[in-house]
């Protein structure tokens, strides 16, 4: 019995030893928001104007013997009673980052440059009803990334074996600053749509920023699987920061479909947020013509929020 008492407290002072050895470092982070929302046009449903969310985002990392490092990122979503989301990336200094994401995105592949144009608050397509965005994601659960730079341009690649599928998302992007202010992206991405069908989707464009303005240009081309359904999309877009602490932003988007019995969706939509310390105001206004190209199918939303940051 003694020898195994010693035998215990030796493992255990061994594995104390060895939690020091790669000790890091935690911290946490969330935000409160109240909104008041109207219009959304096309959903008839009787809604209560005013809603409250919350997140609560927990973040840390270290360093390991070899000089690499490891970050955590985990985030919940309102009224959920379990983790929903989270990324974890191995930085391995000039040799790169890996990373694994559930329900998160991890900065690499397509993902990451779904809608580059720059907005003071919402995108003109959130939180329309029944409108083509004229954008995908790859899955996200699940996905194994890695991303790199090289002779200045950032380059990175996803992958995710899709079960529901049976399948498999793989993506890549790079973007490349040839000046200052400039920068130039474009992604491509092959989705699994099942049976062995593949839809092939690829986007690029450019922003621009001088003295507090920044405009940029997207083009998106979605090539799926099934007959007739390719949609085009191209969306411009302009902010401005008037101070440190108001910024605003205006931005319209045409989504064009390869059915001939659709018509071009119009969207476009107003931004501004306002910063005071760690509370935030912002307002938006989104409308969309002829939504998912079904002709006098009009839609809008509008926003105001404000957001504890603590």
């Amino acid at each position: 019995m003694t020898n195994l008492k010693k035998l215990g407290l030796t493992a255990l002072a061994g594995s104390l030893v060895a939690t020091s050895a790669f000790a890091g470092e935690m911290s946490v982070s969330g935000t409160a928001k109240v909104s008041y929302t109207s219009g959304d046009t096309l959903d008839t449903a009787s809604t209560n104007p005013w809603s409250a969310s919350n997140a609560i985002s927990f973040s840390g990392g270290g360093e390991l013997d070899n000089g690499m490092s490891v970050s955590v990122s985990i985030a919940t979503d309102t009224g959920s009673t379990a983790f929903s989301s989270s990324n974890m990336v191995l930085d391995m200094g000039d040799a790169g980052k890996f990373a694994v994401s559930k329900e998160m995105s991890s900065g690499h592949g397509y993902n990451a440059y779904q809608d580059k144009m720059p907005t003071a608050g919402e995108e003109v397509w959130d939180d329309m009803a029944g409108e083509a965005s004229g954008r995908v994601g790859m899955e996200d659960n699940g996905t194994i990334s890695y991303g790199n730079s090289l002779a200045g341009a950032n380059f990175s690649i996803a992958y995710n074996k899709d079960s529901a599928t049976d399948g498999s998302d793989k993506s890549v992007g790079i973007d490349y600053a040839p000046m200052e202010g400039l920068m130039i992206f474009g992604a491509r991405a092959d989705i699994s749509g099942g049976a062995n069908a593949t839809n092939k989707h690829t986007t690029f464009g450019a922003t621009y920023t001088t003295m507090g303005a920044t405009i940029g240009m997207q083009r998106t081309s979605l090539s799926k699987a099934a007959a007739n359904s390719d949609e085009d999309r191209t969306h411009i877009a302009a902010s401005f920061a008037v101070n440190e602490n108001l910024s605003v932003s205006y931005g319209m988007s045409t989504v064009e479909f390869e059915a001939s019995t659709k018509t071009d969706q119009e969207d476009s939509g107003f931004a501004a947020s306002y910063t005071m310390g760690s509370m935030s105001f912002s307002a938006s206004s989104n409308k969309s013509d002829n939504a998912s190209g079904t002709s006098g199918n009009d839609d809008t939303h509008k926003e105001v929020s404000v957001a504890f940051a603590f």
